[in-house]
């Protein structure tokens, strides 16, 4: 009986203790804030000049128990928006990187691997600017050809057939469709070397952050 009792005078303390202090935090706190001026505030009560600085909570013994910030305005708010827009989009931007980091390193072990794919690219790029190299010199001789044909025909005073023209003029479409590729190829083929080149600098940087 005797240990129950003292069991609930420990319980009853507690909760009064308990009691207590939860009123003090209530009702014994203090509000300290700065002004536009500069001036130090004290007060009991939580006035609206404080929200618009932002305050601090001061204990009755004097301790700082927390800082509030001040109320934001809607275009501060939408300013923070903003910014942790950007930033999760930039961090976003740098998982990214990482992972194309981790997969060139192991699609290519060793600088000399990523040389040799790149180089199959290019050699690539440069076959086919050699075929439709080769193509074109074929239909520019035989443009040629039935341009000379058809001036001989007006020389003689002979009326140009529609299919020799519909000739003529399909063969000047492919010219020129294939004049268009082959400079379009080439513009290609120059990005990509200094895009390679670029691609072997970042591989050895990454290298040296994998070793130190």
């Amino acid at each position: 009986m005797r240990a129950i009792g003292f069991t609930l005078m420990v319980m009853l303390a507690i909760a009064s203790f308990s009691t207590l202090a939860i009123a003090a935090e209530k009702g014994n706190n203090h509000y300290k804030w700065t002004d536009a001026q500069g001036h130090l505030h004290f007060d009991d009560a939580l006035p609206v000049e404080a929200l618009q600085f932002g305050y601090d909570v001061i204990s009755p013994s004097g301790l700082t128990i927390k800082h509030v910030d001040r109320t934001k305005t809607p275009e501060e708010r939408k300013a923070d928006e903003q910014a942790r827009a950007i930033e999760a989009k930039r961090k976003h931007a740098l998982d990214e990187q990482n992972r194309v980091d981790q997969q060139i390193l192991v699609a290519y072990p060793t600088e000399r691997e990523l040389v040799i794919a790149q180089q199959a690219q290019l050699d690539m790029l440069n076959q086919n600017i050699g075929a439709t190299q080769v193509s074109l010199e074929s239909q520019e001789k035989s443009l040629s050809e039935m341009l000379e044909h058809a001036a001989d025909l007006e020389r003689s005073g002979k009326p140009v057939s529609a299919a020799l023209s519909s000739q003529i003029e399909a063969l000047r479409k492919n010219v020129e469709q294939q004049k268009a590729y082959i400079a379009s190829k080439q513009e290609e083929k120059t990005a990509a070397a200094e895009k390679f080149v670029k691609q072997i600098e970042h591989y050895r940087q990454i290298k040296a952050q994998q070793h130190p």
